[in-house]
Formats: structure tokens, C-alpha cells, sequence
């Protein structure tokens, strides 16, 4: 089957769409990239929703409009797609998250825009989205999602790996050998902290939003990180809190960073010595979380989403694990980096459609393994 995988995540970059054949028993899934592309927001799009991420107010026919425009925005990804790599048969959509609130002594709430049903009548394409209500409803976090789909592709036979993902926010999966008896009730994941959301804040508040990323980390390569600055940082409660976890944009975001401003002006440090710091908190919160939470270090560690593009930021986490555990990308495993979630929305899809759960309970917290997302036909 063709599926496609449609994922905007915290970075509000645009929508990544991957065209995927899928073939197999959900438990023996074999996975083949058959095109990948992303297509960025319209600027007065993105704007919208980055204000709304801050908690700008929407009149309810505002907050209507911005829905049915994202919807709009990811069924133009999905069939722009096929015109370049062919048909697909089924679309697997995350939407775009606006607001995500992890349960604590209520029910979590996790908000995506860009409607499936109004995906599947624009494209015509049979629809699954909503992916992370039904581990909400059952008592999880809502996410990360992508640990199970790691476990099914990545695994390996051997080696204990870490699956890394740096896009917005960070988050991992542990993959235990294969060989161990009930390995797949040892995968565990949870989000680790920020990934690339205060450094590309950082950066437009630099340039006064006329930039959106450090390109390859250059700028912040030319600054000393603060260490004691960093570690300070790295005393926040979310670091240190016990998994399952989930964070967002509410957490690391606007306000955390301006904290950190001030910090840095106490300091009196450079532009570069502020960013260094922050690319070295962010390598440091994997670190952290590793050293914490995992039964055991990795033997390799690799990276996937937008922050492998960020080789200072690579550089730092090297070195924050030493020569002993390799940082590579999950294009070593023929996986692209840049099309990793994407395809794990299409492969979560498939298991929808054949009624197979792709939630972890012991990664999310949820009570049990639930089927994942809600099917909207075209008519």
C-alpha cells in the first residue's frame, strides 16, 4: 500500500509529506521511501501559528479560519506529492500541535490543527488523523508516538540503540536488543527537553525575525558555552522529572528563553557565547536524560529530525557522550533524517487501518495499547 505521512511539528517550519509503500503484517512491516518533500507555511500562516502557540487570542471564526487553512495547507503537501512520486491510497496527517498539556492529576489535552475530514474531501484519499486522543483518553501523555514505529524499523539484533529525535523538542527512544526475551516491553521514549525550539527563537530574536535558523549552527560556533550558565539550566524541574513525559512550546518556549536572555545579559556574554550556551543545554538535556533514565547508555546513538542539520549542535553532543557511543544520523540505518516522522504518521496509519495499536503504554503511561487516530472517508 501507498501511504502518505504528513507531519509539521514545534518548529513550525512547514509540512513534511513522505510517500511511503508499506508492506506486510503490522508486526513485519517492510518500508520503502518513495518520495519526500517539505512545503513550507505561507509566512502570514506560520505567523498565525506561532502567535497562537504563545497564546495570542482567536475569535472562535478566527481559530475556524486557522484550522481549514492548515487543512488546506497539508492536502495541497499531499497531492503536490503525488505529482511528483504517484498515487497513494491512504494519508496518515499529525496536524499541526497548537497547544499540549501532559495529564497530571486530570486528563491531558493535546491540540492539532488541520482537520482530517477536510483533508480526505480535498485530496480524495482515505484520512487517519487525531493520532494522539485515544492514548489521551487512555490515561497518557499523548506522545512522543514515534517510539514504537522506531522499535519495528530499528531495532537491532545486538546493540542497545538510542533513536534521537531533534526536531522543535526533543525526545528518544531506547531500543533494547532484539535478542532479549520481551524487548519490545523494554522500549521506552519520552521527551527529553528542547531540541531546536530556543535556538531558532534565539535566533530571530536576534535578528529581529529576519532570520529563522542558525544555518549549521555557524553563529553559535563562533561563541564559548557558559558551563556554569548551562548547568544551572539543566536544574529545571522538566529535566529531571521521571518519565513518562511529554513537553511542548508552553514548556520551552517564548518565556523560557527570555529567561535565559536575562541570564546571559547578567553575564554580560557575547550573541555567540548566548547561543553557544543554549546549543550546549540542548546537547546537555540528552545527556542528562539519558544518564537518568535509561537502564543502560546506548551502544550508538542516532539522530533524526531537523536538528541534524545543526552540525555544531552534533559536535556537542559527541562530545557530551565521549568517543565511546557513536552520534550518527538514521541515514546510516536507510532512514532519512528529514523524513523520519513523516513516515512514521504513514506507518502509523497502516496500523490504524489494520486495527493494530501503535501506542507503548510503558513510553506514554497509558493504561493499555490503543488503536491510534480517527478515519475520515472521503464522500
Amino acid at each position: 500500500m501507498h501511504v502518505i505521512g504528513l507531519m509539521s511539528g514545534t518548529s513550525v517550519d512547514g509540512i513534511d509529506a513522505a510517500l511511503v509503500d508499506i508492506q506486510g503484517e503490522p508486526e513485519h512491516l517492510q518500508v520503502e521511501l518513495l518520495g519526500f518533500a517539505t512545503y513550507p507555511y505561507q509566512a502570514e500562516l506560520r505567523q498565525k501559528i506561532l502567535a497562537v502557540c504563545a497564546g495570542a487570542p482567536l475569535s472562535a471564526l478566527e481559530f475556524a479560519a486557522l484550522d481549514d487553512h492548515i487543512a488546506q495547507s497539508f492536502a495541497a503537501a499531499a497531492l503536490q506529492l503525488q505529482e511528483r512520486y504517484g498515487p497513494a491510497a491512504l494519508i496518515g496527517s499529525h496536524g499541526q500541535t497548537i497547544f499540549h498539556r501532559p495529564p497530571q492529576d486530570n486528563l491531558g489535552l493535546s491540540w492539532q490543527l488541520g482537520r482530517g475530514e477536510a483533508i480526505a474531501q480535498q485530496t480524495g484519499i482515505r484520512t487517519v488523523s487525531n493520532f494522539r486522543r485515544a492514548d489521551l483518553a487512555a490515561g497518557g501523555q499523548g506522545a512522543p508516538l514515534v517510539p514504537k514505529v522506531d522499535a519495528y524499523l530499528l531495532a537491532h539484533p545486538t546493540k542497545h540503540r538510542c533513536i534521537q529525535n531533534l526536531g522543535g523538542i526533543g525526545n528518544v527512544t531506547y531500543l533494547p536488543p532484539k535478542n532479549q526475551p520481551d524487548w519490545e516491553n523494554r522500549v521506552i521514549g519520552w521527551d527529553t527537553g528542547p531540541g531546536n525550539v530556543l535556538l531558532d527563537l534565539a535566533i530571530q530574536k536576534l535578528t529581529a525575525g529576519q532570520q529563522a535558523y542558525d544555518q549549521d549552527g555557524i553563529w553559535a560556533s563562533q561563541g564559548t558555552p557558559h558551563l556554569d550558565l548551562v548547568q544551572r539550566w539543566l536544574t529545571d524541574p522538566f529535566i529531571e522529572q521521571l518519565p513518562p513525559k511529554s513537553t511542548g512550546r508552553e514548556y520551552f518556549g517564548v518565556d523560557f528563553l527570555e529567561k535565559c536572555w536575562q541570564d546571559a545579559q547578567k553575564l554580560r556574554l557575547t550573541e555567540a557565547d548566548w547561543l553557544a550556551s543554549l546549543t550546549e543545554f540542548t546537547a546537555l538535556t540528552v545527556q542528562r536524560n539519558y544518564e537518568l533514565f535509561l537502564p543502560q547508555l546506548p551502544d550508538e546513538i542516532f539522530l533524526g529530525g531537523g536538528g541534524c542539520r545543526n552540525s555544531y549542535l552534533r559536535q556537542r553532543l559527541q562530545l557530551a557522550f565521549g568517543n565511546r557511543i557513536p552520534v550518527n544520523s538514521t541515514d546510516a540505518l536507510g532512514l532519512n533524517h528529514d523524513a523520519k516522522e513523516a513516515i512514521a504518521f504513514a506507518v502509523l496509519a497502516y496500523w490504524r487501518v489494520n486495527e493494530f495499536p501503535g501506542n507503548l503504554p510503558k513510553v506514554t503511561g497509558a493504561r493499555s495499547a490503543v488503536l491510534l487516530g480517527e478515519i475520515h472517508h472521503p464522500y
